[in-house]
């Protein structure tokens, strides 16, 4: 009677161990993710997909401008102006990885991503974040010996030297957010449900079973590196006011060329902190609309914002793009003709 019982219990407690280890199995074959960020704008979502289009037409239109700029007029091929261009085409790259999507999921009745969709979604949009900080950092470096070290410019930004930057600025963001990715993808997944119009390994890594040392860890090396980043242009502009506060010269090459850096990173770190914060803080008591666009601030304000401010702020872009314009229309708006 004992052996009986004995043999039931152990029958049993396999058949459960077998279970759970099949439920295992069917939770972690995930090949789709569910975006639940629309969920609440059936009533508007055409509306939304004209503003939404127009927006992406505008980004576009002024970083474009900005390149092609660059690229025809020689004057441009300065320091400044090569890291400018690769910004503007580092935004093209960040958006493209948001918005065609975004806009297919506003026409779609079901708003859902595919695995390998969904990992490189979030590659393009955190390398392109990290890239921005990049050229940020290189813009920041080269004012920094252009005002503070004007006797070795031409030495230290030479054009071997750009080029390495430009290459370094590229690879490295890329290289660092791949590894993260790839930790994310082996992860096992007990869910399939993001809260967000858009993926991001964050969220994706949030899913997992267990959690992993190095989905911890990777994610802690990238902030601090990029922190350091930021500390570093810090540094940069506090020097550089040291040296323009007695010089009236060196004050106004600061207000020309330094100014709409700054404010470009000032836009892009509060747009990177607001959806930072949200994700590792965000609060269930705010409404759907208020953390959509919580989600997407970095992607609508940066890329539209940093070509208009330089475009408008710097002299040499500014004129190349009004005789450009001048050259094709020929009216009184862009040539100030009688």
């Amino acid at each position: 009677m004992d052996r009986c019982r004995t043999g039931c219990l152990l029958f049993n407690n396999v058949r459960k161990a077998c279970t759970i280890f099949n439920m295992m199995d069917n939770i972690s074959i995930i090949t789709k993710f569910t975006l639940s960020g629309l969920n609440g704008t059936t009533n508007f979502r055409v509306t939304l997909f004209a503003l939404t289009l127009l927006c992406y037409c505008m980004i576009w239109m002024v970083n474009l401008t900005i390149i092609v700029t660059v690229i025809v007029d020689r004057k441009l091929h300065e320091p400044m102006y090569i890291f400018l261009c690769n910004l503007c085409i580092n935004g093209l790259y960040g958006t493209a990885g948001f918005y065609p999507k975004f806009l297919i999921d506003l026409l779609s009745p079901t708003h859902v991503i595919s695995y390998a969709g969904c990992l490189l979604q979030g590659f393009v949009l955190h390398s392109s974040l990290c890239a921005d900080f990049s050229f940020l950092v290189l813009m920041a470096y080269d004012r920094y010996v252009a005002i503070c070290r004007p006797l070795v410019y031409h030495s230290v930004m030479s054009k071997e030297k750009i080029g390495m930057f430009v290459v370094f600025a590229w690879l490295i963001p890329l290289y660092l957010v791949l590894v993260s990715t790839i930790t994310t993808s082996i992860s096992r997944l007990c869910g399939s449900h993001i809260p967000k119009i858009y993926c991001v390994n964050f969220l994706i890594g949030k899913l997992a079973c267990s959690a992993s040392i190095a989905n911890t860890i990777i994610p802690a090396f990238n902030y601090t590196f990029y922190f350091l980043h930021f500390l570093f242009i810090v540094w940069s502009y506090i020097c550089l006011i040291k040296t323009c506060i007695f010089s009236s010269e060196n004050r106004s090459k600061f207000m020309q060329t330094c100014v709409p850096h700054l404010l470009c990173l000032i836009v892009l770190a509060v747009c990177s902190l607001f959806d930072l914060l949200y994700m590792r803080f965000g609060s269930r008591h705010l409404s759907q609309n208020v953390q959509n666009f919580m989600a997407i601030v970095f992607l609508l304000i940066p890329p539209i914002v940093n070509p208009l401010i330089y475009g408008f702020k710097l002299t040499q872009i500014r004129n190349t793009v009004v005789q450009f314009l001048c050259g094709i229309y020929k009216t009184k708006l862009f040539c100030g003709e009688n």
